[in-house]
């Protein structure tokens, strides 16, 4: 049976040809492509993919179907998908069904057939820009009338339509020994199950949760999840993260929140040009000079005060309201900040993923510094919520 043809527009006028894979229609969002060779499951369920339209780097995808119990959260959040040599055949002891038809079912436009490649190198030189799929219209240019009037992730504030509607706990595994309130901005499923597996039972709280919510559920830290959207536009979780520190409330951000962490701490943000995403990042532990192959998905970053973005970060202690600071983890690909440490108040920060769903689990061990952190919280001063 032959296939229904399908078009990609890119916001400056580059066009693929290809043929419809998932749902039939037409979507729009910011092009961004993602070189892991495993783990396309994650990342479709990943919500820090909201309004991104994904290309896979890798050439073969679907060849291990879908399952029912790697998503990380509970919907597919992509725009849209392109990949180039979809399976024919899935085929693994785990599967209980086909990608293109969990796409098709999700209502998720995709295009197959496209040389992936090319699009790659296009948005490496010209940076993540807006996207057209369509597979119910062949005009490119009425289609890139259409990217051009799409919404820009720049500004874009996108926590309220990510985040749980209702609190929800993940309990411990075993002896229960702290509990973590989690600012849900976007939270992937394996970060509660990372801190379940040290003991932490994890309450999963709606992102417009206040102060006094968060620290009702009687927890010994707060941590601030990934999510998608510009930083920038988190005002409400920054002046929550700072009145924590205040508190001197335990903190850990991941992605977003170390943005939002960051912000925090009186530091700044900004667009990557292509953004980072995929499972293979490098990045060194300054503290110990250990290199890390890391998870990564995002297209903002923290910047340092008078740093300029792809500089060498000074080894240095960076005063703020809140005390010293330093920078504690950097990407060797291009000197991105991947991390912050508090020196005065007890708060870090990693830009990258350790919950790393499918992997690679390097950085697990941040959950560790995470419980050891509370840990020493618990005994120097009792309950930090008190």
């Amino acid at each position: 049976m032959k296939r229904r043809n399908a078009t990609l527009v890119l916001e400056d006028g580059r066009t693929f040809h290809g043929e419809a894979y998932g749902s039939v229609g037409e979507s729009f969002g910011e092009a961004v492509f993602n070189t892991g060779m495993t783990g396309y499951q994650e990342t479709l369920t990943d919500p820090s993919y909201h309004r991104q339209v994904v290309v896979q780097t890798a050439p073969h995808i679907g060849n291990t179907g879908v399952n029912s119990e790697d998503d990380e959260s509970r919907r597919i959040w992509v725009a849209g998908y392109v990949v180039r040599d979809p399976a024919r055949v899935s085929s693994n002891w785990r599967a209980t069904g086909s990608l293109e038809d969990r796409l098709a079912t999700e209502g998720i436009v995709g295009i197959s057939g496209v040389d992936t490649r090319a699009l790659t190198r296009h948005l490496r030189e010209r940076g993540a820009m807006r996207v057209g799929i369509s597979s119910v219209d062949d005009d490119p240019r009425a289609l890139l009338a259409r990217v051009r009037q799409s919404p820009q992730m720049l500004g874009a504030d996108l926590s309220a339509e990510v985040t749980t509607a209702a609190p929800y706990v993940v309990a411990a595994e075993g002896e229960h020994r702290f509990t973590v309130a989690a600012l849900d901005l976007g939270i992937k499923r394996n970060v509660p199950r990372r801190l379940a597996a040290r003991g932490v039972a994890t309450h999963v709280l709606p992102a417009n949760s206040s102060i006094e919510e968060l620290l009702a559920t009687g927890a010994d830290a707060i941590f601030f999840s990934p999510g998608p959207g510009d930083p920038s536009t988190a005002d409400r979780p920054v002046a929550l993260a700072r009145e924590l520190m205040r508190r001197r409330v335990p903190l850990f951000g991941i992605c977003f929140g170390s943005q939002i962490l960051g912000r925090a701490l009186g530091f700044g943000t900004y667009k990557l040009g292509y953004g980072h995403r995929g499972t293979n990042q490098p990045v060194i532990d300054l503290a110990t000079g250990k290199v890390e192959v890391t998870s990564h998905n995002h297209g903002f970053a923290v910047q340092v005060p008078g740093v300029q973005p792809g500089a060498v970060v000074p080894d240095q202690v960076i005063e703020t309201e809140f005390g010293g600071v330093q920078v504690s983890h950097v990407c060797l690909n291009d000197n991105v900040v991947e991390g912050l440490r508090a020196r005065d108040v007890p708060a870090f920060t990693v830009q990258y993923h350790p919950e790393a769903a499918a992997g690679p689990h390097d950085a697990d061990y941040l959950f560790d510094r995470f419980a050891e952190l509370i840990e020493g919280r618990t005994h120097s001063e009792g309950r930090t919520n008190a």
